[in-house]
């Protein structure tokens, strides 16, 4: 029986990431505060919030400094825009700093308002860019299967997932996708990581080839893969996949809307993996979630171009209202200014060994086929038969019915298909992630309890 407030969100709300027609039954879990790495919901029940939200709450909930900066940007400047030359003290401190910390040389930042969009952006302005330079054949950007890069019309067709394509029209033209760098499903027999990451490499040359080179512009990657699984490539994968890329003049775009600003326990994830970036995109954890922001780092030779075609053109013709939004850009500036301060990087280094041991623990349980992951993210990935890797029936459910249970046991985690993703607060303490994971295996043995006594296993 859904509360008042259930229905009234079921008869108004369409939300995203659902399945609109079961959701009808069972109605939203409504949430009313939270505090630290805890949420509590309208009946007082405490989660330890296991996602930090969407992979982007790192310094928690309520956090008094950044609820300070928010209202005291408010009333000294609540908006302004940045188009027309305009422009205000803590876009330009935020993009400083920035420049300052990111992990590839960057000329100049273009702000918006979430990762999508970031993304978006970068597909315009790699066309933008080689229209500029008299390359106007090389048009053509190269994803991944199963990567997650948004969900506008361009970032959309950069997600190599069926869902975000099947009966939206998309993949739009000039967006192309490679191999998946996941050892665990798509290594053949006998094949080591390293032999792995080999061929994952001559795959994309191939396509670049196939292609045509003088059509490819650039490649998009996530360091760890996100809401496509968690997934993680192996060692020495994105050294291979960067001398393909410099071979054939192919500009790799980071995307580090997740990975960004500590999860990996380095400022950004590119660091982490080895990884050379020429532009990147970020969000979610620049500002801790407390205000949507994104931000697209670029070279200076991209940034050239943009001026002399703003020269004929008469104009940059590009950006959105909330683009360095004032009470975003203070947001920021904060933001980075605790984890610098506080040595949140640090933090999270010291928690490494604790988070995985708990990891390495969940390998051994039934119904776990794999955990993968890197710094303070995580997938387990929930298998029907450990020996043969074969997967539960997608119609069985089985990740969904995990969250559930986790939810029982007081745990917010998210399902990707029948991989649970782990990615909590970067502020998370150690006593806290015990609990966290005491939470996740109870819920664990319920599931095998309902898997076995429901026969979930039989093919």
């Amino acid at each position: 029986m859904l509360t008042n407030l259930q229905t009234r969100d079921v008869e108004t709300l369409i939300h995203p990431y659902t399945n609109l027609a079961s959701f009808r039954e069972a109605g939203p879990l409504v949430l009313e505060n939270g505090k630290g790495v805890w949420v509590y919901d309208t009946d007082g029940k405490a989660y330890i919030e296991g996602m930090a939200g969407l992979w982007c709450t790192s310094l928690g909930y309520s956090n008094e400094e950044l609820v300070e900066t928010a209202r005291e940007q408010m009333a000294k400047l609540p908006f302004t825009h940045i188009f027309g030359g305009k422009s205000h003290d803590p876009a330009i401190e935020l993009a400083e700093k920035l420049k300052e910390i990111a992990p590839m040389p960057v000329s100049k930042v273009l702000f918006g308002a979430s990762g999508s969009d970031a993304n978006d952006t970068q597909v315009k302005l790699m066309w933008y860019y080689n229209n500029a330079i008299g390359r106007p054949q090389k048009k053509k950007i190269i994803a991944r299967i199963k990567g997650y890069h948004g969900v506008t019309v361009a970032s959309a067709s950069l997600t190599g997932l069926p869902a975000n394509h099947t009966d939206f029209d998309l993949p739009i033209k000039n967006i192309l996708h490679t191999s998946c760098p996941h050892y665990y499903r798509f290594g053949k027999d006998g094949e080591t990581e390293e032999e792995f990451a080999t061929r994952c490499a001559d795959e994309l040359e191939e396509l670049i080839l196939r292609e045509g080179p003088e059509t490819v512009a650039a490649f998009i990657a996530e360091p760890v893969g996100g809401a496509g699984g968690v997934t993680t490539p192996p060692a020495g994968y994105y050294e291979k996949i960067q001398k393909v890329l410099d071979k054939y003049d192919v500009l790799f775009i980071a995307d580090e809307v997740i990975t960004g600003f500590g999860r990996l326990g380095t400022m950004f994830g590119s660091e982490a993996m080895g990884m050379r970036p020429d532009t990147m995109s970020c969000a979610k954890a620049i500002t801790s979630a407390y205000f949507p922001v994104s931000a697209v780092m670029i070279p200076e030779k991209i940034y050239a171009a943009m001026v002399d075609e703003s020269r004929k053109i008469g104009t940059f013709g590009h950006g959105n209202t909330y683009a360095g939004h004032p009470v975003g850009m203070a947001l920021g500036v904060k933001t980075i200014e605790i984890y610098q301060r506080d040595n949140i990087i640090g933090h999270v280094q010291s928690l490494l060994p604790g988070f995985w041991k708990h990891l390495d623990t969940l390998r051994q349980h039934p119904l776990v086929g794999e955990v993968r992951g890197k710094g303070l993210v995580a997938g387990i990935e929930l298998v029907a038969d450990k020996a043969t890797k074969r997967a539960f029936d997608a119609k069985k459910t089985v990740g969904a019915k995990a969250t559930s249970l986790c939810q029982e046991e007081g745990l917010i985690v998210r399902n990707l298909a029948d991989t649970v993703a782990v990615c909590p607060p970067l502020i998370i303490k150690q006593d806290e992630v015990d609990e966290m994971f005491a939470k996740l295996t109870r819920a664990l043995d319920r599931l095998e309890d309902h898997v076995r006594q429901a026969g979930l296993r039989d093919a």
